[in-house]
């Protein structure tokens, strides 16, 4: 689960790491009444998406008064900001980040990500901050540093201030850049983060050591236990179906093809996918209708993939170990008549009641492909669907 770096900040200030003052705002009356409060020469407009590179976009504005401020509020506001990682359908602004301006002397990198070929997190900084970081890796990647944390001793102060050193944080702050390390670090740990980046982390002129921007993404396993991150969700944000699909216990992601997959199980899923595209065909969705599945919540699941205007055709597949085929065929049928289905659905099932399940969907009256083999099966749904 992603958060609005406002929100971000809010995390970072319960564990000491400097950040900037702010207020998010819903409309420009509330930016302008913001930026009085903040009484700052120079106020920061951002606008607030779940998507980096605002900046490059146009959504990142410096004002220099309150008219200003007013004149950004309602540019933002509703404007549909196109970023390198929001598609090019890009993403609308709703809210606004109020900030006080910083003077910056110079701009870094900050970040805490999982490594999954050690199973460590790692702390990465590199001194070339405020530009994409991917880039660098790519072109510079000697620019970038990093610190493998044991998780026993956690990071230690050794680790954060060699990090600061290996940066060019100026000598006389690397003890304050090695606090904020040290406290982003307590806020990955203690939050269940998956990702956390400062992107840039700044010194200004007064000598501090500040994040300008906070981007937490959340392990989505772990947010039972905490009530409060999960209060800070936006779902204009997130995917209607996506969401749709979580109240029903269902593991489902919007890709940009024409061909649904109904599957139970995570590895069948990619294997599935991967089959279609090797076909020539190109998966509208993941849909993982787990292990436990009901006839009901395969209905629903049904009825979320053909909630995408651009599906042409369904492709289910099931394994039944856990799950029995007979449940997935009722499901099938019942779903097929409930929405009134209109495109090809190819179904194959093997397993636990196949049997059961295969006579069920051939009495069914509906008109449904068997399939023998996942590779059968693809190959079929992307002919009809072609």
């Amino acid at each position: 689960m992603n958060i609005h770096e406002y929100q971000g900040k809010q995390v970072l200030k319960q564990y000491g790491v400097s950040v900037p003052e702010g207020h998010v705002a819903f409309s420009p009356e509330e930016a302008v009444k913001a930026a009085k409060e903040l009484g700052s020469d120079v106020v920061v407009v951002k606008a607030q998406i779940h998507a980096g590179g605002r900046g490059k976009a146009g959504g990142v504005k410096l004002a220099k008064n309150l008219d200003e401020v007013r004149e950004y509020a309602k540019e933002l506001l509703g404007k549909v900001l196109v970023t390198h990682q929001t598609g090019p359908e890009g993403k609308e602004v709703k809210r606004l980040y109020i900030e006080a301006g910083s003077n910056i002397e110079k701009e870094y990198y900050l970040g805490l990500v999982l490594d999954r070929e050690t199973s460590l997190v790692n702390l990465m900084g590199s001194e070339e901050g405020g530009v994409d970081i991917e880039e660098v890796a790519a072109n510079t990647p000697e620019r970038i540093f990093y610190e493998a944390i044991d998780p026993v001793v956690g990071l230690t102060g050794f680790q954060a201030r060699r990090l600061a050193f290996n940066m060019n944080i100026p000598a006389k702050l690397v003890n304050k850049a090695a606090k904020l390390m040290l406290g982003l670090y307590q806020a990955y740990i203690e939050k269940d983060a998956a990702i956390v980046e400062i992107n840039p982390l700044v010194v200004t002129g007064d000598g501090q050591v500040v994040a300008l921007d906070a981007k937490f993404n959340f392990d989505a396993n772990a947010l039972a236990r905490h009530p409060d991150i999960m209060e800070m969700r936006d779902y204009d944000e997130e995917d209607a179906k996506e969401i749709e699909a979580s109240k029903y216990d269902l593991s489902y992601i919007s890709l940009d093809g024409n061909i649904g997959c109904m599957v139970n199980g995570a590895g069948l899923a990619m294997a599935t996918m991967d089959t279609i595209n090797y076909y020539g065909g190109s998966p509208a969705n993941f849909l993982d209708v787990g292990g436990g599945a009901t006839a009901e919540k395969v209905t629903e699941a049904f009825k979320i993939i053909l909630s995408d205007k651009n599906v042409k055709g369904i492709f289910v597949n099931i394994f039944g170990g856990i799950m029995k085929c007979d449940i997935i065929a009722e499901g099938v049928i019942q779903a097929a008549k409930e929405v009134d289905l209109e495109v090809p659905l190819v179904v194959r099932l093997e397993g636990t009641n196949v049997e059961i399940g295969k006579k069920l969907l051939n009495e069914s009256g509906l008109n449904i492909v068997a399939a023998g083999t996942m590779a059968d099966g693809a190959k079929q749904i992307v002919e009809l669907v072609g």
